[in-house]
């Protein structure tokens, strides 16, 4: 399994697992399958290439099966913050330690960018693995956002997690 940080050539790739991570798992993102999968891969494309946040994907015989994006805060008070978005891997290649070693790059990307001092994510309130995963490298949580999501109708609690460096 490779690991590395996606481009412009990715975005079809990062497209496809996007909204298969949309479908699958609904209850862990904001964005909806609905909007997302209207849009092109070229917007992806863009994404991609920001100046402020870094994509990870992890490829397997050259298919991508997991995702991470760290992005960093761009306001000058909160220049010392980056936040995890997007944490995915497929359902075949779950329990493998995919997840944890895209999470291990990504921190170690924050922890390289001087003024980062802390790194934040939220988590559904029912994720007991990906809670698991994120306290095994030291994320700890300091909230809960209640109903911060509505999915078909249901009421979803977030947690809310930081790790400090």
């Amino acid at each position: 399994m490779d690991i590395r940080k996606l481009g412009r050539s990715d975005a079809e790739s990062y497209f496809a697992l996007r909204l298969e991570a949309l479908q699958q798992n609904p209850e862990a993102f904001a964005s909806s399958y609905e909007e997302e999968s209207v849009r092109s891969p070229e917007v992806y494309g863009n994404r991609l290439e920001g100046e402020s946040s870094y994509t990870y994907g992890a490829f397997d015989e050259g298919n991508l099966i997991g995702m991470v994006s760290l992005v960093l805060e761009e306001k000058l008070k909160m220049k010392h913050r980056a936040n995890i978005y997007a944490v995915y891997v497929t359902g075949a290649k779950r329990g493998t330690g995919v997840a944890k070693r895209l999470m291990n790059v990504a921190i170690e990307q924050a922890k390289s960018i001087e003024q980062i001092k802390q790194v934040y994510l939220t988590v559904s309130s029912g994720n007991e693995p990906a809670k698991r995963l994120y306290q095994s490298l030291g994320f700890e949580c300091y909230g809960k956002d209640k109903r911060a999501l509505n999915v078909n109708g249901s009421y979803l609690d977030e947690d809310l997690m930081v790790l400090y460096f």
